[in-house]
């Protein structure tokens, strides 16, 4: 006999007709399994709460004839919940949400809808790169008149990154993994506060450090100026959104469907590190440290493989 479960019967429930008959005190061997082998579902529970309440019970299935070993059924998918009835009283002003910002919030709602969000984050010490900054950052502003920031470098090493591990440049379909073969790196960008898009960086992993850094500033002056054109924003295959420039320590950003990841860049601050040399010893030392935070989708892949991206 299987062994008796914590409801005190010797049938294996699923975990949503286990919580019905938890719910509403039954016992579960008056109820009658139509399922397969004898099973209970949930339709018979629920035909056991109607019939307690008084109400006409459906008319039984006959149980079917066990030809495979039981499966257990899928739940039914809960109904959302109806959004909250918003009023305004005195003293408040109502502001319509223009067009980006409401396009913004149901694509971030759909997101969050459709994938399992996971965040992984891991700290970086930027010293290497900061030694490159001090050393040409100057000659750098003066031959292409912006200053050169930790963005270029995070993203010529997330374009590599991207290559040695194909799953995170990816999108989910039906039962299916689909992997794109082009790295378009599509870049969030905030527009006055009120909204915003995400231009791609098209090829990102054939260009050097130098051209995606041109191409970032580029897209982030038209997306602001309104100049993008349809194409600017299409194609995008993973995105980073940065909000270092506040100062942030880490944040969780939602994924740009159909994508299944995004990375945070985060504020990088100067901070005691220990620091270890050729010969093991170790010392202190103050190092430009920051997050690097990835938003996954755990449809397409496993904590394992974030952790290794991230590394």
């Amino acid at each position: 006999p299987a062994p008796a479960d914590a409801s005190g019967t010797s049938q294996l429930l699923s975990p949503v007709v286990r919580r019905l008959i938890a719910e509403h005190d039954l016992d579960p061997n008056r109820i009658i399994g139509t399922g397969v082998g004898g099973r209970i579902t949930r339709s018979d529970v629920e035909r056991a709460i109607q019939e307690r309440r008084g109400a006409a019970p459906a008319a039984p299935v006959a149980p079917a004839v066990a030809v495979a070993p039981a499966v257990p059924p899928t739940p039914a998918p809960v109904a959302p919940r109806p959004a909250p009835v918003v009023r305004s009283g005195a003293g408040d002003t109502v502001e319509p949400m223009n067009n980006i910002r409401r396009r913004t919030a149901e694509h971030m709602v759909m997101s969050k809808a459709v994938s399992p969000h996971v965040l992984t984050a891991v700290e970086v010490d930027y010293e290497a790169v900061d030694r490159v900054r001090r050393a040409h950052g100057a000659r750098f502003k003066e031959e292409e008149g912006f200053s050169l920031t930790y963005m270029p470098f995070i993203a010529r090493a997330l374009a590599d990154a991207l290559r040695e591990y194909p799953y995170m440049n990816a999108s989910v379909g039906e039962g299916e993994l689909v992997v794109h073969h082009r790295v378009n790196l599509a870049i969030a960008v905030d527009i006055n506060f009120e909204g915003l898009l995400a231009p791609v960086v098209k090829d990102a992993d054939g260009k050097r450090l130098r051209a995606i850094a041109r191409e970032v500033v580029d897209l982030a002056k038209r997306t602001r100026s309104k100049q993008l054109s349809a194409d600017d924003i299409m194609d995008g295959t993973f995105t980073i959104t940065n909000a270092g420039s506040y100062g942030t320590m880490m944040q969780f950003p939602i994924i740009n469907q159909p994508q299944v990841a995004i990375l945070s860049t985060d504020g990088v601050k100067r901070k005691p590190v220990v620091i270890t040399d050729e010969h093991g010893a170790e010392s202190i030392g103050i190092h430009s440290v920051g997050i690097l935070a990835l938003a996954w989708d755990h449809r397409a892949f496993d904590g394992a493989s974030a952790a290794a991206f991230l590394n």
